[in-house]
């Protein structure tokens, strides 16, 4: 296979920068199998709109969408180590500051993609033919990149044979709720990979935020996880023996109005790039400290869990907070957990900019297999974007002065 038979990058992709994170492919054994992985990246970056096998073999040469389609669908390479390598490398070069964990909902129509299923999705807010994924990025100001994916498998597609066999899931391959699949992503990046561990952004508001908390914190890893405070039952900080204030004398709350008041209190604004507006912004967040109620959990495992609630206020029209997020990191550092938070926008722009035009929707492929090989790929061809100078400049310098947009009429300062 020739130069000229394959796909010719776009010019904003540095040929040195491609070549980079495409040695993330060297641990798949063979070296026929890594020259087509090599051509499938290269087809997702040059070829403009759906990512068919037919259109990424297009101009790769007799025979390549049938052996791209093998090394897809079929061939029994483990896409792990190559996230892994990819991870890795990603930290070098742009040493991002936080595990963002973004939902993916991949829209079907018929039955016969895995996973797929007639499912009420909280993002769209209606039921919807999909599949639905969960991806782990490495973010930071400068980009971000997806490396793990975890399909959430029905019990449709895990407990009937013939549905296992027809996608070839493998036998240790349960159902798994979005929100453990993601834990599971950051843990084995973690101990696996041997990455040093980001704080974990993540959105809870759709589910009870105690089990996810409860994990994290008995895996060592921090995080900051958007809640919606009706699903929480937290008390007021300090000890069993003392539930109504912490052993040092300072100022409790009591009740929901008591919190909201300390929050309120101890609000300070906190600057913040916004990703999706590029612009800088100014926001009031408060902070509290707080004991999440778990209940009894056995195995030694606390009932309650000490954590930190912030509250923002982003609407200038309203009194009360607009977000809540729980953090078991420090609250003297409020404006870098917000700041941390604030990374998942991002990922959304990322996500929106990048990955949907390297067609990380576009698999058509039956496998279990081939959807996370199809990923992977997708994975490879977005850091060689990311990277690539054109893109590795970090937010664009704004057009005259930077206006910032306060949540209250305060005096915007950094924290």
């Amino acid at each position: 296979m020739s130069a000229q038979d394959q796909q010719t990058l776009p010019d904003d992709i540095s040929p040195n920068e491609f070549a980079e994170v495409l040695s993330a492919l060297r641990s798949i054994p063979r070296s026929d199998q890594r020259r087509w992985g090599e051509v499938y990246v290269r087809g997702l970056l040059a070829v403009r709109g759906k990512k068919t096998m037919r259109a990424l073999a297009n101009g790769a040469g007799s025979g390549a969408e049938q052996s791209l389609y093998q090394f897809i669908s079929k061939s029994p390479w483990d896409a792990d180590p190559v996230r892994g390598d990819l991870a890795r490398l990603f930290v070098e070069r742009a040493q991002p500051r936080a595990w963002v964990v973004q939902p993916l909902v991949i829209t079907k129509v018929g039955q016969h993609s895995v996973g797929v299923e007639r499912q009420w999705v909280s993002q769209i807010g209606r039921i919807v033919n999909c599949q639905q994924a969960m991806s782990v990025w490495l973010a930071g100001d400068r980009g971000s990149c997806p490396v793990d994916w975890q399909l959430a498998l029905p019990e449709c597609w895990t407990d009937q044979e013939d549905m296992r066999r027809r996608a070839s899931i493998p036998t240790d391959v349960g159902s798994c709720p979005p929100e453990q699949c993601a834990v599971d992503s950051v843990s084995k990046m973690a101990r696996q990979w041997g990455l040093r561990g980001r704080p974990v952004v993540m959105d809870l508001r759709q589910t009870p935020p105690q089990p996810v908390c409860t994990e994290l914190m008995s895996r060592q890893l921090p995080f900051v996880v958007r809640v919606d405070p009706s699903s929480i039952t937290p008390v007021p900080p300090g000890p069993k023996t003392a539930p109504d204030g912490p052993p040092d004398g300072t100022r409790s709350w009591v009740g929901s109005a008591g919190l909201l008041s300390a929050l309120h209190r101890q609000r300070m604004p906190v600057e913040w790039f916004d990703h999706t507006t590029q612009t800088m912004r100014a926001t009031s967040v408060g902070a509290a400290r707080v004991a999440l109620r778990t209940g009894p959990t056995g195995h030694g495992q606390p009932d309650r869990l000490d954590l930190v609630l912030l509250a923002a206020w982003t609407d200038p029209g309203r009194r009360s907070p607009s977000e809540f997020w729980l953090s078991n990191l420090a609250q003297s550092q409020l404006g870098t957990v917000y700041r941390t938070a604030m990374l998942s926008r991002r990922v959304e722009r990322d996500l929106a900019e990048v990955s949907d035009g390297l067609g990380v929707r576009d698999f058509e492929g039956r496998s279990y297999r081939g959807w996370h090989h199809h990923m992977t790929m997708v994975s490879l061809a977005h850091a060689a974007t990311v990277l690539s100078p054109s893109r590795a400049q970090g937010p664009p310098a704004p057009t005259g002065r930077i206006t910032l947009v306060p949540s209250h009429r305060t005096k915007a300062s950094a924290v």
